[in-house]
């Protein structure tokens, strides 16, 4: 800093006026024939009270020339030890200052990134503690007994629409059977590892399901594998589960067409189960047909159950209406 040409050049002056010796009037004379014009110093205005505080300092340096070199290009070079001393002291002073503020001020660990973070913790041993309070005493899964005991410490009915999104997040295979992988998969993916923690979850969840489409979708395909007996390799859910379980999915959002639907299976009861394509479209048929059946088109690829729910209920309409008219007409 404060080494710029322009201060070489002035400074360079001012040695050979008090100096005897004859090169370095030379090299003057050589430096003056060439002097940095004035706006050169003007245009660094901010150099000259720096050169003046360092004037016995650059007084103690002597001008070189080097042998095949222009001697308009001057190299500056201390030939005592004094302002390398200098130097080095001030370069140790700045080192000492950097461990100074470095032991007062550590440096942050990458760790401490995540003190500002709320995401809780989940503890396995927890979770597995909490599910020893409900697993069965002979078989190491939580049975019909443990989840109404679950139930009930979650101040929660067993067929409550929560208890439906908790076998949902634990991805439970079967109704009235949670495994222990299952738990602990589930309450981790819940971030949560106490029954108060879980109780606030499913309050959460059930909330997103009102307007999250498309988590709700992925729960109403679960709810039909969930209903199955795997045990016998069942395949098609039986009508009075899938009455149950249409209503139990839908407590949150029922569709219009709901009752009217279930109703038409319970007066059905050759309608003796629900294949999994039907579960599937029905979800379909009730945001494709709104509030009635009048965009009903028999001639698109639903199901033959819903051809004959939509017949039977245009029937019913009909009558509705022709008693309408006899009751006007007397």
């Amino acid at each position: 800093m404060g080494h710029c040409l322009s201060c070489f050049y002035n400074q360079t002056n001012a040695d050979v006026v008090t100096s005897p010796n004859t090169k370095e009037n030379d090299i003057t004379e050589n430096i003056a024939s060439n002097e940095a014009p004035n706006s050169m110093t003007s245009e660094f205005p901010q150099e000259e009270p720096l050169l003046q505080n360092n004037e016995n300092h650059l007084n103690s340096y002597k001008p070189k020339s080097f042998p095949g070199q222009n001697t308009n290009r001057v190299c500056l070079a201390s030939e005592n030890s004094a302002d390398v001393n200098d130097i080095q002291k001030t370069y140790s002073n700045s080192e000492k200052s950097k461990a100074f503020y470095h032991n007062i001020i550590p440096s942050i660990p990458r760790t401490m990134s995540s003190l500002g973070s709320s995401e809780f913790k989940v503890s396995e041993s927890k979770i597995n503690q909490l599910f020893d309070q409900y697993k069965d005493s002979l078989e190491d899964t939580i049975l019909a007994e443990g989840i109404e005991n679950l139930c009930n410490d979650l101040q929660l009915d067993p067929d409550n629409f929560k208890i439906l999104v908790l076998a949902w997040m634990l991805n439970a295979s079967q109704m009235c059977r949670f495994t222990r992988a299952e738990f602990i998969q589930g309450l981790k993916s819940m971030k949560t590892d106490s029954v108060k923690g879980i109780q606030l979850k499913l309050s959460e969840i059930s909330n997103n399901l009102k307007s999250d489409s498309e988590q709700f979708k992925d729960l109403y395909r679960f709810t039909f594998k969930f209903g199955l007996d795997v045990s016998t390799g069942q395949r098609i859910l039986p009508s009075d589960i899938a009455i149950l379980l249409w209503r139990l999915v839908f407590t949150n959002n029922e569709p219009p067409i709901l009752e009217k639907w279930l109703s038409y299976l319970e007066k059905n009861p050759h309608i003796r189960g629900i294949p999994k394509d039907t579960w599937y479209m029905f979800l379909n048929f009730c945001e494709f047909i709104g509030d009635d059946l009048s965009s009903y088109d028999d001639t698109e690829a639903w199901p033959s159950l819903f051809d004959d729910f939509v017949e039977f209920e245009n029937d019913q309409m009909n009558q509705n209406v022709s008693k309408t008219n006899l009751i006007i007409q007397d």
